[in-house]
C-alpha cells in the first residue's frame, strides 16, 4: 500500500539512481513495488519510470499501460502520459506518441505544460516535422520570456503558416 511512508522511501531510492547500476536500480524499485498490491497503480508507474530511467524504455510501456489501466491519478496520471509518449517516440511509435500528447492536452493545463510541449516539439522533430516541432517549443517558452511573449508566439504561428495572434 502507497503511504507516506514509502513515498519517503521511494523519494530516497530515486535520489540514488546515479549511484545505483541499472539493474540494482529496477530490482530496488521492483522490491519496494512489491509492498503494495500488484496493480496498485503508483507502483506500477513507479516500477516503469525506473525502467525508462535506466534503458529499459520497451519494459516501461507495458508498466505505463498497465498504471494507467489500474486507475493511475492526479500528477502522476500527468506524468505517465509524458513519460509514456516519450517512450513511445523512441522505440519506434511516434505517431502513437502523438495521438496521447494530443489526449493529454485535451484533459486541461498545469505545471507540467511545459514538459508536455518539449514531449511533443520532439515527437515532431522525429517525425520530420522540424518546423511543428520549433513552433510548438517557442509557444511554451514564450510565457517564461521577460519580453517579447507576443513577438514570440506570432513568430511561432508564422513558422506553420498561421495568422498572428
Amino acid at each position: 500500500m502507497v503511504t507516506e511512508a514509502w513515498e519517503a522511501r521511494l523519494a530516497a531510492l530515486w535520489e540514488r539512481l546515479d549511484a545505483m547500476g541499472r539493474e540494482e536500480f529496477v530490482q530496488a524499485m521492483k522490491d519496494l513495488a512489491a509492498e503494495c498490491d500488484p496493480e496498485d497503480p503508483v507502483a506500477l508507474f513507479e516500477v516503469g519510470g525506473a525502467h525508462d530511467s535506466t534503458g529499459f524504455t520497451e519494459t516501461a510501456v507495458g508498466y505505463y499501460e498497465r498504471a494507467v489501466a489500474a486507475g493511475l491519478s492526479g500528477v502522476r496520471r500527468r506524468r505517465v502520459s509524458i513519460q509514456m509518449a516519450s517512450s513511445l517516440r523512441e522505440t519506434g511509435h511516434p505517431e502513437r506518441a502523438l495521438e496521447m500528447i494530443a489526449e493529454e492536452k485535451a484533459r486541461g493545463s498545469d505545471a507540467y505544460d511545459g514538459a508536455l510541449a518539449m514531449c511533443e516539439a520532439l515527437t515532431l522533430a522525429k517525425l520530420g516535422r522540424d518546423r511543428e516541432g520549433l513552433s510548438v517549443a517557442l509557444v511554451a517558452l514564450a510565457p517564461t520570456l521577460p519580453r517579447y511573449q507576443r513577438s514570440t508566439v506570432n513568430y511561432a504561428r508564422g513558422l506553420v503558416g498561421l495568422d498572428p495572434v
